[in-house]
């Protein structure tokens, strides 16, 4: 049986991801059962169920952290479609990376843009 905060949890991916949360946890579940539990019950189920920030804030944020680790770009994918889901504008999000150039560099923030676009490309071709 599902703990609460795995349930909390999923319900809040899909909050911000729809269909794509089951399919990702399904895809890390289908690898380590365990570790789709954590993904799912820590930063779901506890950190983005408080109240002090709205969820496009959350999601701006985990853009900017992705962008600027450099190395995450099918987690920043994700994020993009969440930033996307909790009101974001693209214009957004693209300016949120941009200002990461200022700690990241040009090759992480280039990386995060064509990413962006991918997620952008991707969506409109759906439409």
């Amino acid at each position: 049986m599902a703990s609460a905060e795995y349930i909390n949890g999923m319900n809040e991916m899909r909050s911000h991801f729809g269909d794509a949360a089951d399919d990702w946890i399904a895809a890390i579940h289908a690898i380590y059962p365990e570790f789709a539990k954590v993904n799912v019950e820590f930063p779901y189920g506890e950190l983005y169920r408080r109240d002090v920030l709205d969820d496009k804030t959350r999601e701006l944020c985990t853009v900017a952290a992705l962008t600027v680790q450099g190395f995450a770009l099918p987690e920043l994918k994700v994020h993009v479609k969440g930033a996307l889901n909790t009101g974001s504008s693209r214009a957004e999000i693209l300016e949120i990376i941009t200002q990461m150039i200022a700690y990241c560099g040009f090759p992480a923030a280039t990386n995060a843009l064509l990413a962006s676009k991918e997620v952008f490309d991707e969506l409109d071709s759906a439409n």
